[in-house]
């Protein structure tokens, strides 16, 4: 049995290469493979051939009513809630990839489905109490209650510990009241995740979570959100006034809101991964089929050099992005008890790879791209909020790098008792580091071989696996030195954190595709697995020039010029210059 208390990337910050975690590459039990197999199918017969009706529900702004029954009737509402309450019992694995199968043919509809599971009753399956789960799975299985997560507000973003909405403690139940705005799923939801204050009104971060249902009085529901992209999906904002909320309805801990919240954000993101990789075969599928069909200079264009250019890069994201999901879910499935970063790393690189996928897609395309009788630009459109919601990229990226910091200063005697508590709140409040004692871990002294080489990488992915262990010897070395250059100031240095988390993505996504590319030369073999062996190349070769100069940017910088011009434009508010 795995230990599951390793949490891969907190280990490697320090030099630790815990391969087990990642070795063998995830696979579906068959029983399992079988059900998904036949849903996969169910929802291909469902979706396919509906394009113009998506076209059309994206102007429109809604998916009609008739469509949101044939999505219950087809189950598609009851992935995760277990067989015995209704629903398919399916772990992330597998409902990451029915997600991805859905935002194949469809980004709002995989919303709407992904929202109600990932994150609108996933609090309900981490927390809820046998009763509450009893009392609710069943009618969210069938989809007679779809479900919404309640935490931003217009003042608690990024920030979630400013939360304004409130729930006081009247002896036999909780009143609550406040507002909750760009909620998916809003206006079409009867079950929401609903985090309001229950400390004291001064109180940073005293949150709870709720379950909060349409037909309380005094809950209310705005209009429908005029958005760039997932047009037809429903977004609104919710209001609660002097909601009179059972006390049973609290759900997990009181004043343990924060935390359900990030474990709900954490558990459900292999969700949105999936729908990213859905997207990007679809692109592929576009893209490869224009290139080989548009004639220009008397040749396909697909010959031309840059296309290929354009189609492989966008191979190797794709790949590298189902195999870090693949192992994200699987890590969730397997009771892991933190994968927080590689949770966060999973949202961050699929958004982005999905963006460079779309954005590639439609240059493939041309002109005709651009015009909304074909599909890129919604694609386009509808792509672009995945670097904002459930957590912004920027701020992922301070998590990631200041949670390494934060692991790697307490493991240093002289810092252990400065550093205690800076993650008390892991989106604000970081708190300060202290002064850093001048000299460098050593890092290689007293580990063992396994870990610190990549041995359960096939043969064949030697120097790709050597560069991954240089690499994680040089990541390693890339903390120590950010603690010694900025001491008590890094939480401030954002320039220097987010290449510190771009470094720790990149080699995660690398691990990830390493061990994948693995799994696939020892069931196929070379000359079977062989593109799939260039794709790690491929990828571990960007991942090295990436990397570098990540680190060669550690003390040679233009950091203070930029944040100097940005200050400038701060105070004449804007841009001073004209050529006139």
């Amino acid at each position: 049995m795995p230990d599951t208390s390793i949490a891969f990337m907190r280990s490697l910050c320090a030099g630790r290469i815990e391969q087990e975690v990642l070795f063998p590459f995830p696979a579906m039990q068959p029983a399992q493979a079988e059900t998904l197999g036949q849903v996969l199918s169910s929802i291909d017969s469902l979706l396919e051939g509906k394009g113009e009706d998506f076209r059309r529900w994206d102007t429109q702004g809604e998916l009609p009513r008739e469509f949101l029954q044939e999505l219950r009737e087809f189950g598609l509402f009851s992935l995760i809630i277990p067989e015995d309450q209704g629903g398919l019992g399916f772990g992330n694995m597998a409902y990451s990839r029915t997600l991805q199968q859905v935002a194949r043919h469809d980004a709002s509809v995989a919303v709407t489905i992904g929202a109600h599971s990932s994150i609108g009753m996933r609090g309900l399956k981490l927390y809820g109490t046998p009763e509450q789960q009893a009392r609710w799975y069943p009618r969210l299985a069938t989809g007679e209650m779809i479900a919404a997560f309640c935490l931003t507000e217009p003042g608690a973003g990024s920030d979630a510990a400013s939360v304004k909405t409130t729930a006081v403690d009247q002896g036999d139940h909780w009143l609550l009241n406040g507002s909750k705005i760009w909620i998916t799923n809003g206006g079409i939801a009867d079950f929401f995740t609903v985090f309001a204050k229950t400390g004291e009104q001064e109180a940073r971060g005293k949150l709870s979570a709720f379950i909060v249902t349409r037909d309380m009085p005094g809950v209310s529901i705005g209009q429908h959100e005029d958005k760039m992209g997932l047009r037809a999906s429903s977004t609104t904002s919710v209001y609660f006034e002097d909601v009179r909320v059972p006390k049973d309805h609290l759900l997990g801990p009181l004043h343990g809101g924060f935390k359900v919240a990030m474990n709900i954000l954490n558990s459900g993101r292999s969700g949105v991964g999936g729908g990213t990789v859905g997207g990007m075969k679809r692109l592929i599928e576009l893209a490869t089929r224009h290139a080989n069909e548009r004639k220009q200079f008397g040749q396909p264009i697909g010959s031309f050099g840059l296309i290929k250019q354009k189609i492989g890069n966008m191979l190797v994201d794709c790949y590298a992005t189902e195999a870090t999901v693949t192992v994200v879910a699987a890590l969730s499935d397997r009771g892991y008890d933190d994968f927080s970063i590689e949770a966060a790393i999973v949202k961050i690189f699929s958004s982005e790879a999905l963006w460079r996928c779309a954005d590639e897609a439609l240059q493939t395309a041309g002109g005709t791209g651009y015009m909304r009788e074909l599909p890129y630009e919604r694609i386009l459109r509808d792509c672009r909020v995945n670097r904002i919601w459930e957590g912004t990229n920027d701020v992922l990226r301070l998590y990631i790098a200041l949670t390494a910091l934060n692991d790697v200063g307490q493991q240093l005697k002289d810092m252990a008792g400065s550093l205690k508590g800076i993650f008390d709140d892991p989106i604000k409040g970081f708190g300060l580091l202290y002064d850093y004692a001048r000299r460098r871990a050593n890092w290689a002294t007293g580990l063992p071989a396994d870990k610190s080489s990549l041995t359960r990488a096939h043969l064949l992915l030697r120097p790709q696996a050597e560069t991954f262990e240089d690499l994680t010897r040089h990541l390693a070395a890339m903390t120590d030195r950010l603690l010694r250059k900025h001491g008590k100031n890094i939480v401030g240095q954002q320039f220097a954190t987010r290449r510190l988390a771009d470094v720790m993505i990149d080699l995660f996504v690398l691990a990830c595709v390493l061990s994948r590319v693995t799994a696939s030369l020892e069931q196929k073999g070379e000359a079977g697995a062989r593109h799939e062996l260039e794709i790690a190349r491929v990828l571990a070769g960007q991942v090295q020039r990436r990397a570098a100069a990540n680190f060669r940017l550690i003390d040679e910088n233009d950091d203070d010029l930029v944040k100097s011009l940005a200050e400038r434009a701060y105070e004449v508010g804007g841009y001073e210059w004209d050529v006139l």
